[in-house]
């Protein structure tokens, strides 16, 4: 994998279980080719929409080589790696690539927020362990450590670091970094809700979320913004938000399985201690699914 293969959409997708609690694989199989059917141009598995946290390794690499023979290398699989210990990460890493995955996103140690030193040796510490192509994720919000432009650039003297994907919920750093690098990295929008403005100053690609259920309207979504064709994108963004969000919460997870089920594209069965969403914040994302359901003709009109 190519630094010039991030980029498009790649859908963070989520792992599908049976009420029993196991992997489903055959729909997780039939679900990646769907999204690459749809246009999407890469797929990430194992992350934290995929509940990579209350996965066992043995899980993990089941997940990445049932999508890597669903791919049948029709687009690249890029694999989440994250972990309490460096040790681990660097054991899934290798057992990634082992598996058939062409890239890692690469995050912060969970839990620990420990210095730069500590953070710079854990990164460095997976990025090296293969030869994989590897996109750094920077999510302050959700695992404390905030890689700026000055972090961005001790870890981009790998020569296998090849982009970005920031959560940070700052346009402004996709500009920061393009300034940088120019095109030395490849530059992801991590939030659903701010896609259209990191398209606009540049973004070459979007792991994206709400993709698990609308791959269609998504594409659309970046190519127009991508193309700097504002109206059009901002037609369907202003449908699209409201459902975009659900990505931003603590409960993104549940809530987007729930978009999926309504959408007959998934279930939404999550692990413990995730539970499906209940009361009053589900009749108030049912309201939400139903509105934009409602018009969505209108915006494919």
């Amino acid at each position: 994998m190519k630094k010039a293969d991030w980029a498009g959409v790649f859908p963070a997708i989520t792992t599908p279980f049976r009420d029993d609690g196991t992997l489903d694989e055959t729909f997780l199989a039939g679900h990646v080719r769907w999204l690459v059917d749809r246009g999407c141009r890469g797929i990430v598995a194992l992350g934290s929409l995929g509940e990579g946290a209350t996965l066992t390794f043995a899980e993990k690499i089941r997940i990445l080589e049932v999508c890597r023979e669903a791919l049948g290398g029709r687009a690249p699989l890029v694999a989440g790696i994250s972990g309490l210990s460096t040790a681990g990460c660097v054991q899934l890493a290798r057992a990634a690539e082992e598996a058939g995955a062409e890239g890692l996103l690469v995050l912060p140690p969970y839990v620990y927020n420990g210095s730069w030193r500590e953070t710079e040796a854990h990164f460095s510490a997976v990025i090296t362990a293969t030869p994989l192509s590897c996109m750094i994720y920077n999510n302050p919000i959700a695992y404390g450590a905030d890689l700026r432009v000055p972090e961005i650039r001790e870890l981009a003297r790998h020569p296998n670091v090849h982009g970005v994907k920031d959560s940070s919920g700052d346009v402004r750093r996709v500009t920061a970094l393009r300034e940088a690098f120019g095109d030395r990295l490849a530059l992801f929008a991590g939030l659903d809700d701010m896609v259209v403005e990191c398209a606009l100053l540049g973004a070459d690609g979007w792991v994206a979320g709400l993709v698990n259920a609308f791959p269609d309207e998504s594409v659309r979504l970046f190519e127009l913004a991508r193309a700097g064709r504002v109206q059009p994108a901002w037609r369907l963004y202003e449908w699209f938000l409201p459902l975009l969000r659900f990505d931003t919460v603590p409960s993104f997870v549940q809530l987007i399985k729930l978009v999926q089920a309504q959408v007959g594209r998934g279930s939404e069965v999550v692990r413990a201690p995730r539970l499906p969403v209940a009361g009053a914040e589900r009749a108030a994302a049912l309201e939400v699914i139903s509105e934009r359901l409602a018009q969505r003709a209108l915006v494919d009109a």
